[in-house]
């Protein structure tokens, strides 16, 4: 038997709240949004406010927001300063989401704060005046009273989907916030244009915050400007770069440089930096690496770093969940490969394109001498792909964070990251 049993029974608990129609419907209703921010608030005051009294940094941005994230809570923790994060989504197991110092938090410790929150839940969606709480919304709730209880200095929060109404909003005077870029992903809720994108983002900025994006588009800077003026925040752009890896780091540099942290330290910070499934080389001999690239932007960055990888021949193992933009991704990933296998995700909270159909989609882009699979169980295709390849060819795992962290268990089962509190 587990020794995690409780903490299984807290996730089973979480995961029936994230198929309800409050997650479902999360952020979409377009004549009341504010009722998302209203109603965490609400939630948090029955708490006690477990989210005042720490300094926070708030980052959003269509990719690479949990990479920033991830860098500058390692410069803080090598700073010697009591970080805490907050990212998602989880890639093997959900305590990922939330993690103090150089540790996620405890399994043991998160079932208990998952029982305590219990029947606030319960009081809120009977008594409270905004309904039934978010998957998302709960597990904040999960990560602030966490960050009280370890008595965390700096808190770092990763919005989940936009800026202006998610829940990660809550928080009233920020250090420092930032935008890494903005491209399409989740239209259907944040709009169409980039503009419009790039305005829902730009909620994050507040009064007293100083504020930074790598964003380099004159007309979607300008959008940040007007705010920024607005709110008398100062505006920082990240000087013209090679690639989104370089803003990346310029950007977290420049972070930590204005909460004075030593150079010594940001180096080291950056260098210590590890994010399970963006680009992760998990083997060698075939080289097999992991991507949770899912957006054309992050694709583009995926494209990116496979320039620096010598191999013979690609096998692609792709799934791709049905809201997605799937001929931006399938255009740019699909001629590169010469052995593809076509698979889907079986998942509570989202549906994925079936292998039929993303093959029917990918059929322009295709290698003429291209071979494909359509095959349902990714775990069988990894495990065709490994046996065929050879020593000096490569594997990318791409499309989707869910089917990138259910293949890394291959290599790191579930138990030995609630084991360890570390994922490498």
């Amino acid at each position: 038997m587990s020794k995690f049993k409780k903490y299984y029974k807290v996730v089973n608990f979480l995961e029936g709240l994230d198929n309800s129609p409050a997650q479902r419907n999360y952020l979409a209703d377009k004549h009341h949004s504010g009722i998302y921010l209203e109603r965490m608030r609400y939630f948090l005051e029955l708490l006690g406010n477990p989210d005042k009294d720490m300094k926070y940094i708030h980052i959003a941005g269509t990719s690479g927001k949990g990479t920033v994230t991830n860098m500058v809570h390692e410069i803080l923790n090598i700073a010697n300063k009591n970080v805490g994060s907050f990212t998602s989504p989880s890639v093997v197991t959900s305590i990922e989401k939330i993690k103090v110092k150089d540790k996620y938090i405890d399994p043991n410790e998160f079932a208990r704060i998952v029982d305590y929150l219990r029947p606030f839940i319960e009081q809120a969606r009977t008594k409270g005046p905004y309904g039934r709480l978010s998957y998302f919304e709960i597990f904040l709730a999960i990560a602030l009273v966490y960050f009280k209880k370890q008595k965390c200095e700096y808190v770092i929060l990763e919005t989940g989907l936009g800026g202006k109404y998610d829940a990660t909003n809550i928080i009233e005077s920020p250090v420092i916030t930032a935008i890494t870029n903005i491209d399409y992903d989740h239209t259907e809720l944040l709009g169409k244009t980039l503009k419009k994108i790039a305005n829902d983002k730009a909620g994050i900025i507040k009064k007293n915050s100083i504020f930074f994006t790598a964003e380099q588009r004159p007309s979607l800077i300008k959008i940040f400007s007007d705010i920024c003026r607005k709110n008398k925040v100062s505006l920082n752009v990240i000087s013209k770069q090679n690639s989104y890896q370089d803003y990346n780091k310029e950007l977290v540099t420049a972070i930590a440089k204005v909460l004075g942290i030593a150079d010594k330290q940001i180096l080291k910070g950056i260098d210590n930096a590890k994010l399970m499934c963006r680009f992760e080389i998990i083997q060698d001999k075939p080289t097999v690496i992991l991507d949770g690239a899912h957006n054309r932007s992050k694709i583009r960055t995926a494209l990116t770093n496979l320039e620096n990888v010598r191999y013979k021949k690609l096998y692609l193992i792709i799934g791709i969940a049905e809201n997605k933009d799937h001929v931006s991704i399938l255009k740019q990933i699909i001629p590169k490969a010469d052995y593809i296998f076509f698979t889907t995700l079986k998942s509570t909270n989202r549906e994925y394109l079936d292998p039929k159909n993303l093959f029917a989609k990918s059929k322009p882009y295709l290698k003429k001498k291209a071979w494909s699979e359509k095959v349902i169980d990714p775990n069988k295709a990894l495990s065709v792909a490994l046996k065929t390849a050879n020593a000096s060819d490569a594997i990318l795992v791409v499309g989707s964070f869910f089917l990138a962290g259910q293949l890394r268990k291959y290599w790191y089962p579930e138990e030995l990251i609630l084991q360890k509190r570390r994922a490498f």
